[in-house]
């Protein structure tokens, strides 16, 4: 009986190696095989509200068996020793990527967000409030770029029209090279 018990026990949780993943359901399942060669299929990957990923095969688990039988489980967490952000102190949070990227809330309040292209899509607005905005790069519109005073469209306008009044009353001609 105390064998039974232990075995029950020893049963209710175990190191895992995912072998395969499948997205297209409501809780994501996976392929696993356990610390002794033992593998299974159609395990429940349970993931906290609001994050989800897709683990790659060789990936490492923790299944919970709750009963003990090994018949039904779930995969409570799932880490890829591979691709690990490494080097965050204490405190410092981070989403990572096996491609590289990542974002980082770092000790300070500073925030790094690292990739080849960022896209952001807002129906309504994207509103930046700082007193400093600093681009290393072209900044690039589809549309019409506005300050407090006016807009760039309208800028050019009024320079490609303007003429002045020079001595003597005359007045220039319009600008030559025109503001595109």
């Amino acid at each position: 009986m105390l064998k039974r018990l232990e075995r029950l026990i020893s049963n209710v949780a175990s190191r895992c190696v995912i072998t395969a993943t499948a997205t297209k359901e409501k809780c994501q399942m996976l392929g696993i095989e356990l610390m002794a060669a033992d593998p299974k299929e159609n395990i429940e990957h349970l993931e906290p509200y609001g994050f989800t990923s897709v683990p790659h095969s060789g990936s490492e688990g923790l299944a919970i068996f709750p009963d003990g039988d090994r018949s039904h489980g779930v995969v409570i967490v799932a880490a890829d020793r591979r691709y690990r952000l490494k080097g965050l102190k204490g405190g410092e949070v981070a989403l990572y990527s096996d491609e590289g990227d990542y974002v980082a809330l770092h000790r300070g309040r500073v925030i790094d967000v690292v990739t080849q292209t960022l896209n952001i899509s807002a129906s309504t607005a994207v509103n930046i409030d700082t007193p400093i905005l600093t681009c290393t790069g072209d900044v690039k519109s589809q549309k019409d770029i506005s300050d407090k005073t006016g807009s760039m469209a309208k800028m050019r306008g009024t320079h490609n029209d303007h003429d002045h009044n020079e001595h003597d009353g005359y007045i220039t001609l319009k600008a030559n090279q025109k503001m595109e």
